[in-house]
């Protein structure tokens, strides 16, 4: 049975019942509908199968009202595909994840093959009963988008991806309503709803990773810009004589800071003699990573450490002017190289504060995220829902 907002009111509806359950009084005051019409309204949004009751709230000095929530039937899909990794979720209606899975994949694998895995790892949640029926799907992919075609557009990293009918052959393989995104988006949609910035209408959500951008939101919705490339800061130009990028220019941030990058500059400093901790990771596996960094701060090692704090200032620079420019009530940091933790995060902070607008920066946070991996998949499924109870 397909999820199917009648009107806007019942779409208004949905939308804040997403948030948890509400008494019919409550939900009343959140939508500002007569108490005729909100009965009626209510009573319809059950007949269909998209809410139920759920008890009597407590007395608030009169007959007490009852409690209503969405079906616990529905279900949303969130898949998180990153440049080395498949993340997947089965969401209720609240998008409370009920069952995930990952695995370990190459994004340049080409869409045939990545798409064909992650419906593999979908079976496998299926075949455990968490989905007997699905109401909708998001995915995030690690490059641009075209948000209104369902379609990635010229991605850097992803060869063979561009303009292929992502949307559109999910859509038709699992019969029901499928949205595409940028997986930063995603990722600040999934904290928007679940994190530190339900809060906040303004924020901005930098992802490290393999790749680096930036999802924008304002008054609580995702900026995409005219064409979807909106926040794509890993592509910002920070030394004219810097390396090559994955786009084709250089000096782009993500050369310097991206997780290749970083693993590039901590396999050579191994090479060089500059820190026998890396070294000993390279002989050892053949290669050095991000990871390895990462844990070579951890131990004490003092060029693991230099490199972070390295690009924590490519950073900090570039979000300075973003700080300056937008004006943001937040700021979270995430991502795998995000996982460098605080060594990364101070070395942020400290830049920003020093070269933003005393103004922008008096009460802004800049956090790291607290979803950690789920926060893809969350905001995945948050994407689905959005269009799903728009009623559109």
């Amino acid at each position: 049975m397909a999820v199917r907002p009648e009107n806007a009111h019942h779409a208004r509806l949905l939308r804040v019942l997403r948030e948890g359950p509400c008494s019919r009084a409550e939900l009343g005051e959140a939508v500002d509908l007569s108490r005729s019409t909100l009965s009626s309204e209510v009573n319809r949004l059950i007949d269909l199968g998209l809410v139920e009751a759920d008890g009597l709230a407590p007395s608030r000095g009169g007959r007490r009202s009852g409690i209503v929530r969405l079906a616990s039937r529905l279900r949303f899909v969130g898949i998180d595909i990153g440049a080395t990794s498949i993340d997947v979720a089965v969401t209720g209606g609240d998008l409370e994840i009920l069952g995930s899975v990952a695995e370990p994949f190459d994004v340049r694998e080409g869409p045939a093959v990545v798409l064909a895995k992650a419906m593999a790892l979908l079976d496998e949640l299926r075949d455990r009963g968490l989905a007997p029926e699905i109401h909708g799907v998001g995915i995030g992919v690690p490059g641009p988008v075209s948000f209104r075609a369902g379609v990635p557009v010229m991605p850097p990293i992803m060869p063979g991806w561009d303009r292929y009918p992502v949307r559109e052959e999910l859509g038709h393989k699992l019969g029901c309503p499928v949205m595409l995104d940028n997986d930063v988006n995603v990722m600040a949609l999934g904290e928007l709803h679940s994190g530190p910035a339900r809060s906040v209408a303004d924020f901005l959500l930098l992802k490290l990773g393999t790749g680096i951008g930036c999802g924008i939101v304002v008054d609580g919705r995702i900026y995409r810009g005219a064409s979807g490339s909106a926040g794509d800061i890993g592509h910002i130009r920070v030394d004219d004589s810097g390396p090559r990028c994955s786009c084709g220019n250089t000096g782009c941030l993500e050369a310097y800071f991206g997780g290749g990058a970083l693993a590039r500059d901590a396999e050579a400093a191994a090479r060089a003699g500059r820190s026998p901790y890396l070294a000993e990771r390279l002989a050892e596996n053949g290669v050095v990573t991000a990871a390895d960094v990462t844990a070579g701060t951890a131990a004490g090692d003092p060029t693991s450490t230099m490199l972070i704090r390295e690009g924590g200032r490519r950073v900090g620079h570039v979000l300075a002017g973003l700080v300056s420019f937008f004006n943001p009530g937040l700021v979270i940091i995430a991502g795998g190289v995000a996982q460098m933790g605080h060594t990364l995060l101070s070395e942020i902070r400290s830049v920003v504060y020093r070269r933003s607008l005393p103004l922008a920066t008096g009460n802004m946070p800049i956090v790291l995220s607290e979803l950690g991996g789920t926060a893809g998949v969350i905001g995945a499924a948050r994407l689905s829902s959005d269009q799903v109870f728009s009623g559109e």
